[in-house]
Formats: C-alpha cells, structure tokens, sequence
C-alpha cells in the first residue's frame, strides 16, 4: 500500500513474516492471551505500563504483535478509532535491536494497511521519530511529560466539584469537541475507571478532569477545558488526594501556569515526545481544549 505525506511517498507492503538476521519473526494479530508477554515486552524497554493497561488498551484497539520461532512476543503495534475517519497508532514496541533491524517499519506496515484511508495520529518518542518521518507522519507539536510524588500541592484556583453520573452527557460532548472526533467507547471505559472532576458555569459543565490507576501510580487525563486556570482547579484536587503518591500528566501545553503548577505540586517534567499525523488529523471544535492527554498512545 502507498501513503502519502507532506512532500513524502512511501510504498508499504506489509508480510506475514519477516527475517531478521538468522531468525524469522511473524505478524498474528493480538489477543488478550499475548497480555503477559506483552507487560514483558514494555517492562523490558522501560515502558510502566501495568498488565490491567494493557487490558484496556487490547479492549478498545486492535493490535499486532512478532512472535519469534519459539514464541516470544519481541514487538507490538496497535491502533484506536476516533469517529470513523481518523485513528490513533500507539504501544508501538521493539527492541532497540529489532528497530536497527527494520521490525518497527515491518510492524507499522500491518498497522497502516489495517487504518487504511482514516488520517492517524500518534505520538513518538525520540527513539522511534525518524522511523515514523520516513513512513510520511509530519510533527505537530511537543508532548510534555510530567510526573512525580506528589508533594504540597500548590496554591492555586479551586472552584472544581466533584464529577456526578448526570455529567456523562457533557463530558462526552466536550471530549468530542476538544479532540475534534468521537471516542464513546473509551470514555464510557474511562467513566467507569475514573475518579472525575468539572468545572460548571451557568448550569453547563465547560471543563473536566478524569483520574485512574495507571502506570507506577495514577495519571489525570483526559482535561479538558477552556483555560489553565480552569484546567489547574480540575488537576488540584486529584493532586490532593494522591499526596505522597505518584502522578503522571501528558500535556500540550506550553511553559506557563499549568506546568508551573504542576512542578511546584512536585510532578516535574520527565520527558518530551513529539505529536506526529498522516494524512487528515482531527481539528478541535473548541472552546474548551485539550490541556492533558489520556495517555500518549490514546491521545
């Protein structure tokens, strides 16, 4: 199959099996019995990913992995729909070994050729940039990982409540919006995991904030809302209850209040990966916007 990037043409023709030096890897599509094997697989390239995210993300996706002669899992790739016309490509994971070795490019290939025509999106770590640049994903913004133990957590607005069942409806719609193409089946799952906080003005919810286990502790996101001080009164009262805990949040936000709240709460800047897209990329609807990710292979 061909895609086409911004000035990019690349000609993909994904194969069942693939030689890597004296060995053969093959592609078979992922299933829940391959969860064990893959929660080695990320613990082996430092990925803090729990057996239980591993779960969902196999729940709500649909995936690749290489299986070795004797049955190792050594690579995984996986995609998530967003509405009918985009997707999301994450838990993309070789060795760095297999990556010199063309596994990664062998792997997106599947993935590609199952997306077909929807636009992608995903988000690459430094290691695995000039892979998808050569496959035609363009960069479109920094990703700021911050986490930590959460310490004092810092003075700031507070004008959030907690999440009722009611909110559902409006949650949904702002997600929607905000990321500029429906998920309902990930968020009805994120309802369902979740601990959730909103912002209501006139009646309306305009903001939300959604905490779950996940990784080394827990993770607040998807937020979504109209500014940083609303995204910060969303954030503070996770950040409470997790103090001496550790918490994760993915934003596209850049130096300003939001992380400065964030690291005086003691969850620091860890890293910075890049947004990459294919083809169409979802275009948000505003007002309110997306201030943290779900996580980087959700979005």
């Amino acid at each position: 199959m061909e895609y086409i990037g911004r000035n990019v043409r690349v000609t993909l023709q994904p194969t069942p099996t693939k030689q890597l030096e004296s060995y053969q890897v093959f592609a078979a599509p992922m299933t829940v019995e391959d969860l064990p094997k893959l929660h080695e697989l990320s613990i082996g390239v430092g990925w803090p990913h729990r057996p239980e995210d591993w779960e969902l993300a196999i729940g709500l996706g649909e995936g690749i992995v290489a299986r070795d002669e004797i049955g190792r899992v050594v690579g995984s790739a996986m995609w998530f729909p967003l509405g009918e016309q985009f997707a999301a490509v994450g838990m993309v994971i070789t060795s760095p070994r297999l990556q010199e070795l063309g596994a990664g490019s062998w792997l997106m290939g599947h993935i590609l050729d199952r997306v077909g025509a929807r636009g992608k999106v995903l988000n690459a770590t430094r290691a695995a940039y000039r892979l998808y640049i050569s496959l035609g994903f363009m960069p479109l913004s920094p990703v700021h990982q911050h986490n930590g133990v959460v310490g004092e957590v810092s003075a700031g607005p507070r004008h959030a409540r907690p999440m009722r069942p009611e909110d559902a409806a409006a949650i949904h719609a702002l997600d929607t919006a905000a990321m500029g193409a429906a998920r309902p089946a990930l968020m009805n799952r994120l309802l369902q995991l979740s601990t959730g906080t909103v912002v209501e003005r006139g009646g309306q919810v305009t903001g939300f904030a959604l905490c779950r286990k996940f990784g080394r502790g827990h993770v607040v996101g998807p937020v979504v809302a109209e500014s940083e001080e609303d995204a910060i009164a969303l954030i503070a009262p996770h950040a409470e209850a997790l103090a001496g805990n550790f918490l994760r949040v993915d934003t596209r936000q850049p130096d300003g209040p939001l992380r400065e709240f964030l690291v005086a709460s003691g969850i620091r800047h860890y890293d910075t990966v890049t947004r990459m897209g294919l083809g169409p990329v979802p275009q948000p609807a505003g007002p309110a916007q997306t201030m943290a990710l779900v996580n980087q292979a959700f979005g």
